[in-house]
């Protein structure tokens, strides 16, 4: 299989520094986590994660296999555990990163269970993140904590959380609730999260200006699927 890679460097000004539109792209998890989605729609998807060089796939569990059979190491392959609602078991989820780490993924992005987040048990949170990541080792572990639900007190009991437990990502958005990513919350999550936590924003993000205002705030990841419709004006990198 042939693959184009394709060199997009438009830049926007922000503050006076030239953001190039291939270090957005750098930054990137390039995401498609619909019900509906096809092969087709996945391939057309790592096509464009190839040929624009994004961070990595985002992708749903059952493609992880497929994908990896079909690219290899030329893509860096994330999927999702528990999502998008997080209360599954924590059984469960261990069982869903096993088989993810199996099938060839690369990064794991896990959502917190939030009842227990409401009933106050931030202990059972962390515990669980930590066996998340203790399964997946070397690999990435992100945790969704999915903000649009939770007060200011709720957000940085879990940035200590993840912090205590060892996870690599704090990520705000799942992109299925009621809101996503904001600036507000990258501000506090930089208040509290310990020094070896990075940040992914996720969700609502639909502009340039935007995508290069959370990265300017100290995002390290950018979970979108607008990214190249918005960078590119729609286009593909040679599928």
């Amino acid at each position: 299989m042939c693959h184009q890679t394709v060199t997009y460097v438009v830049g926007f000004i922000k503050g006076g520094i030239t953001v190039l539109n291939n270090e957005i792209f750098a930054v990137v998890d390039h995401t498609l986590l619909s019900p509906t989605a096809t092969w087709a729609d996945i391939h057309r998807l790592c096509e464009e994660s190839f040929g624009y060089k994004t961070a990595s796939v985002c992708i749903p569990p059952s493609f992880v296999s497929k994908v990896k059979e079909t690219y290899g190491n030329a893509i860096n392959i994330c999927t999702v555990i528990g999502f998008p609602l997080g209360y599954n078991t924590t059984y469960a989820k261990l069982a869903e990163a096993k088989d993810a780490l199996k099938n060839g993924a690369d990064e794991f992005d896990m959502v917190i269970n939030l009842n227990r987040v409401k009933e106050g048990n931030f202990a059972a949170v962390t515990e669980e993140i930590s066996i998340l990541k203790e399964a997946v080792g070397e690999k990435i572990l992100k945790v969704i904590i999915e903000c649009c639900y939770l007060t200011d007190e709720e957000k940085i009991a879990l940035c200590e959380c993840v912090t205590a437990a060892g996870a690599d990502y704090i990520k705000t958005s799942t992109g299925f609730g009621t809101g996503g990513a904001t600036i507000e919350d990258i501000k506090l999550f930089k208040k509290y999260i310990g020094s070896n936590v990075k940040i992914k924003a996720a969700g609502g993000m639909k502009t340039r200006e935007d995508f290069v205002a959370f990265i300017d705030e100290g995002c390290a990841r950018l979970g979108t699927s607008s990214a190249v419709k918005v960078l590119t004006g729609g286009v593909s990198s040679g599928y």
